[in-house]
């Protein structure tokens, strides 16, 4: 296994102990959850906090959803895209949220190794990745697709935070789509 094989591989396995146990976890947890000696973990990364940031980064990168968005029919009707999609990335910003909050309350106070720079580039690649879906509409849409999905991001990454009065994904494609005016 290439060195860089071994270091996804120790990510894609480390990441729900990250969930749980933030960077209180341990290297024989880590060790168990790979099935690897504790030893192997350090000829992949330095130290265990290195592993951790790797996981951290992992978290946030969006191309799991991105590739699920792609995948989306254009055939099917926009309300069916845009629930899709709004699923792929609510999906995407809980398991975001959990890794960081796990780390968080595990006491972990570390400068951001991730910049400003990933996150607009992030942001930019879904609202990418949601204009296509429109695109099969676009007669019909009142803005421009890039503008529209800039918005359908907003909505979406409000209701993820809003957790009080929870709105299901088809209820916000609804409101997107049609407006809060029943009839209009």
């Amino acid at each position: 296994m290439s060195p860089e094989d071994r270091r996804q591989m120790l990510v894609r396995a480390v990441l729900p102990l990250v969930v749980e146990h933030g960077a209180a976890v341990t290297t024989a947890q880590i060790a168990r959850a790979a099935g690897i000696g504790e030893g192997t973990i350090f000829r992949a990364f330095k130290d265990k906090d290195e592993l951790v940031d790797a996981c951290l980064v992992e978290a946030l990168r969006p191309d799991g959803a991105l590739e699920l968005i792609a995948e989306i029919p254009l055939d099917q009707p926009l309300a069916g895209r845009l629930t899709e999609a709004a699923e792929a990335l609510s999906a995407h910003l809980e398991r975001m949220g959990a890794v960081a909050s796990a780390i968080h309350a595990s006491g972990r106070r570390r400068e951001r190794k991730h910049g400003k720079g990933n996150r607009a580039e992030s942001f930019a690649a879904m609202r990418e990745a949601i204009a296509e879906l429109f695109e099969p509409d676009a007669a019909t849409l009142r803005l421009p697709a890039d503008k529209l999905s800039g918005l359908f991001l907003s909505l979406l990454f409000s209701r993820v935070r809003n957790q009080e009065n929870p709105t299901t994904a088809a209820e916000l494609v609804d409101v997107f789509l049609h407006g809060a005016v029943a009839g209009s």
